[in-house]
Protein backbone atom coordinates (compact mmCIF):
# COMPACT_ATOMS: atom_id res chain seq x y z
CA UNK A 1 0.00 0.00 0.00
CA UNK A 2 1.39 3.37 -1.01
CA UNK A 3 2.02 6.28 1.28
CA UNK A 4 1.63 9.41 -0.85
CA UNK A 5 -0.62 12.32 -1.15
CA UNK A 6 -4.46 12.62 0.07
CA UNK A 7 -5.12 13.48 -3.74
CA UNK A 8 -8.73 14.95 -5.04
CA UNK A 9 -11.55 15.60 -2.60
CA UNK A 10 -14.82 12.97 -3.73
CA UNK A 11 -17.56 12.05 -1.99
CA UNK A 12 -17.47 8.99 0.03
CA UNK A 13 -20.21 6.50 1.54
CA UNK A 14 -20.55 5.47 4.67
CA UNK A 15 -19.85 2.09 2.93
CA UNK A 16 -16.76 2.21 1.89
CA UNK A 17 -15.71 3.68 5.29
CA UNK A 18 -16.72 0.14 7.23
CA UNK A 19 -15.57 -1.68 4.03
CA UNK A 20 -12.78 -4.52 5.35
CA UNK A 21 -9.66 -4.28 3.77
CA UNK A 22 -6.28 -5.61 4.84
CA UNK A 23 -3.44 -3.12 4.91
CA UNK A 24 0.06 -4.32 4.66
CA UNK A 25 3.16 -2.87 5.23
CA UNK A 26 6.71 -3.75 5.39
CA UNK A 27 6.90 -4.48 9.33
CA UNK A 28 2.81 -5.58 10.15
CA UNK A 29 -0.22 -6.27 8.37
CA UNK A 30 -3.87 -4.89 9.93
CA UNK A 31 -6.05 -8.03 9.61
CA UNK A 32 -10.12 -7.76 9.84
CA UNK A 33 -10.64 -8.77 13.41
CA UNK A 34 -12.60 -12.19 13.76
CA UNK A 35 -12.59 -14.90 16.35
CA UNK A 36 -9.76 -16.32 14.72
CA UNK A 37 -7.64 -14.18 16.37
CA UNK A 38 -8.60 -15.03 20.09
CA UNK A 39 -5.24 -16.91 21.36
CA UNK A 40 -3.27 -15.04 19.69
CA UNK A 41 -4.56 -11.62 21.53
CA UNK A 42 -4.90 -13.22 24.51
CA UNK A 43 -1.17 -14.14 24.22
CA UNK A 44 -0.29 -10.33 23.49
CA UNK A 45 -2.42 -8.85 26.13
CA UNK A 46 -0.59 -10.66 28.72
CA UNK A 47 2.75 -9.25 27.36
CA UNK A 48 2.95 -7.01 29.67
CA UNK A 49 -0.59 -7.27 31.60
CA UNK A 50 -1.73 -4.46 29.66
CA UNK A 51 -5.18 -4.83 31.18
CA UNK A 52 -3.85 -4.04 34.79
CA UNK A 53 -3.29 -0.42 33.81
CA UNK A 54 -6.47 1.50 35.61
CA UNK A 55 -6.45 4.64 33.22
CA UNK A 56 -7.01 1.95 29.93
CA UNK A 57 -9.97 -0.21 28.87
CA UNK A 58 -8.10 -3.26 27.46
CA UNK A 59 -9.42 -6.63 27.88
CA UNK A 60 -8.35 -8.88 30.39
CA UNK A 61 -7.19 -12.48 28.87
CA UNK A 62 -10.53 -14.02 29.91
CA UNK A 63 -12.66 -11.26 28.51
CA UNK A 64 -10.67 -11.54 24.69
CA UNK A 65 -14.01 -13.12 23.38
CA UNK A 66 -16.22 -11.09 24.72
CA UNK A 67 -14.23 -7.77 23.09
CA UNK A 68 -13.81 -9.32 20.11
CA UNK A 69 -18.09 -9.83 19.51
CA UNK A 70 -18.08 -6.36 21.24
CA UNK A 71 -15.90 -4.87 18.42
CA UNK A 72 -17.44 -6.65 16.04
CA UNK A 73 -20.50 -6.01 16.33
CA UNK A 74 -20.13 -2.21 16.35
CA UNK A 75 -18.50 -3.08 12.83
CA UNK A 76 -21.83 -4.69 11.77
CA UNK A 77 -24.07 -1.83 13.41
CA UNK A 78 -21.64 0.30 11.42
CA UNK A 79 -19.50 2.41 13.78
CA UNK A 80 -16.52 0.84 13.92
CA UNK A 81 -13.83 -0.99 11.60
CA UNK A 82 -11.86 -3.47 13.80
CA UNK A 83 -8.38 -4.91 12.84
CA UNK A 84 -5.97 -7.59 15.01
CA UNK A 85 -2.00 -6.48 14.19
CA UNK A 86 0.09 -8.95 12.84
CA UNK A 87 4.05 -8.88 12.18
CA UNK A 88 5.39 -10.00 8.88
CA UNK A 89 8.34 -11.72 10.01
CA UNK A 90 7.43 -13.97 12.70
CA UNK A 91 3.28 -14.12 12.11
CA UNK A 92 2.80 -13.10 15.75
CA UNK A 93 -0.16 -11.12 16.66
CA UNK A 94 0.92 -8.30 18.52
CA UNK A 95 -2.38 -6.14 19.40
CA UNK A 96 -5.85 -4.45 18.03
CA UNK A 97 -7.06 -1.06 16.36
CA UNK A 98 -9.82 0.23 15.04
CA UNK A 99 -11.57 3.11 12.81
CA UNK A 100 -14.32 4.51 15.19
CA UNK A 101 -16.69 6.93 15.93
CA UNK A 102 -17.02 7.29 11.78
CA UNK A 103 -18.97 10.25 10.26
CA UNK A 104 -18.85 9.41 6.09
CA UNK A 105 -21.22 12.71 5.41
CA UNK A 106 -18.20 14.89 7.02
CA UNK A 107 -15.27 12.42 6.01
CA UNK A 108 -13.77 12.24 9.47
CA UNK A 109 -13.03 9.00 11.52
CA UNK A 110 -11.21 8.47 14.73
CA UNK A 111 -8.64 6.31 15.31
CA UNK A 112 -8.76 4.11 18.54
CA UNK A 113 -9.33 1.62 21.20
CA UNK A 114 -5.71 0.25 19.89
CA UNK A 115 -3.21 -1.71 22.44
CA UNK A 116 0.27 -3.16 21.75
CA UNK A 117 1.58 -5.81 23.45
CA UNK A 118 4.66 -4.48 25.91
CA UNK A 119 7.73 -6.18 23.91
CA UNK A 120 6.27 -4.42 20.49
CA UNK A 121 6.32 -0.62 21.80
CA UNK A 122 9.00 1.25 20.46
CA UNK A 123 9.85 -1.46 17.32
CA UNK A 124 8.61 0.33 14.85
CA UNK A 125 5.39 -1.80 14.66
CA UNK A 126 2.40 0.99 16.25
CA UNK A 127 4.00 3.77 14.32
CA UNK A 128 3.41 1.58 11.04
CA UNK A 129 0.27 0.69 12.29
CA UNK A 130 -0.41 4.43 12.54
CA UNK A 131 1.02 4.89 9.24
CA UNK A 132 -1.19 2.35 7.46
CA UNK A 133 -4.42 3.68 8.78
CA UNK A 134 -3.92 7.47 7.91
CA UNK A 135 -3.07 6.35 4.69
CA UNK A 136 -5.69 4.97 3.90
CA UNK A 137 -7.95 7.83 5.60
CA UNK A 138 -6.34 10.73 3.91
CA UNK A 139 -5.56 8.58 0.44
CA UNK A 140 -8.29 6.39 0.03
CA UNK A 141 -11.66 7.82 2.01
CA UNK A 142 -10.40 10.97 1.49
CA UNK A 143 -11.07 12.01 5.13
CA UNK A 144 -10.81 15.67 5.90
CA UNK A 145 -9.82 14.96 9.35
CA UNK A 146 -8.63 12.13 11.38
CA UNK A 147 -8.90 12.24 15.34
CA UNK A 148 -7.05 10.64 18.16
CA UNK A 149 -8.41 10.67 21.91
CA UNK A 150 -6.78 8.86 25.16
CA UNK A 151 -7.39 9.61 29.14
CA UNK A 152 -5.79 12.64 30.19
CA UNK A 153 -3.44 10.50 32.68
CA UNK A 154 -2.24 8.21 29.63
CA UNK A 155 0.86 10.06 29.76
CA UNK A 156 2.00 7.53 27.08
CA UNK A 157 -0.50 7.72 24.77
CA UNK A 158 -0.41 11.17 24.64
CA UNK A 159 3.33 11.31 24.18
CA UNK A 160 2.75 8.46 21.26
CA UNK A 161 0.06 10.65 19.98
CA UNK A 162 2.32 13.65 19.95
CA UNK A 163 4.88 11.80 17.57
CA UNK A 164 2.61 11.17 15.15
CA UNK A 165 2.06 14.88 14.40
CA UNK A 166 -1.18 15.47 16.09
CA UNK A 167 -2.07 18.86 17.79
CA UNK A 168 -4.03 18.64 20.65
CA UNK A 169 -7.49 20.15 20.14
CA UNK A 170 -8.67 20.03 23.49
CA UNK A 171 -9.63 18.50 26.95
CA UNK A 172 -13.32 17.28 27.62
CA UNK A 173 -13.63 16.87 31.31
CA UNK A 174 -15.20 13.79 32.95
CA UNK A 175 -16.89 12.80 29.86
CA UNK A 176 -16.82 9.59 30.45
CA UNK A 177 -17.17 6.63 33.26
CA UNK A 178 -14.50 4.13 33.42
CA UNK A 179 -14.95 0.38 34.30
CA UNK A 180 -13.70 1.31 37.94
CA UNK A 181 -16.18 3.96 37.94
CA UNK A 182 -14.14 6.49 37.76
CA UNK A 183 -14.84 9.67 35.38
CA UNK A 184 -12.47 10.14 32.47
CA UNK A 185 -10.98 13.52 31.42
CA UNK A 186 -10.22 12.90 27.48
CA UNK A 187 -7.39 14.29 25.49
CA UNK A 188 -8.31 15.19 22.13
CA UNK A 189 -6.19 15.67 19.03
CA UNK A 190 -6.31 15.02 15.18
CA UNK A 191 -4.31 15.44 12.15
CA UNK A 192 -5.54 17.00 9.30
CA UNK A 193 -5.74 17.04 5.77
CA UNK A 194 -3.60 19.86 4.97
CA UNK A 195 -0.90 18.44 7.57
CA UNK A 196 -0.75 15.00 6.44
CA UNK A 197 1.93 15.36 3.75
CA UNK A 198 4.28 16.40 6.36
CA UNK A 199 2.58 14.01 8.91
CA UNK A 200 3.18 11.10 6.28
CA UNK A 201 7.08 11.88 5.09
CA UNK A 202 8.24 12.29 9.31
CA UNK A 203 6.45 8.36 9.99
CA UNK A 204 7.97 7.42 7.06
CA UNK A 205 11.89 8.81 8.22
CA UNK A 206 10.85 7.29 11.74
CA UNK A 207 9.94 4.10 10.75
CA UNK A 208 13.55 3.63 7.97
CA UNK A 209 15.50 3.19 11.39
CA UNK A 210 13.54 -0.45 11.77
CA UNK A 211 13.67 -1.79 8.46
Amino acid sequence: MPFGNAGSLRKVSSVSFLQEVILVGELVTLEPLSQEHHDGLVDAVRDGSLWELWYTSIPDPQAMHTEIDRRVGLRDAGTMLPFTVRRNDTGRIVGMTTYMNVDAANRHVEIGSTWTARSEQRTGTNTESKLLLLTHAFVELDCIAVEFRTHWMNLQSRAAIARLGAKQDGVLRSNSVMGDGSLRDTAVFSIIRSEWPAVCKELCRRLAVHR
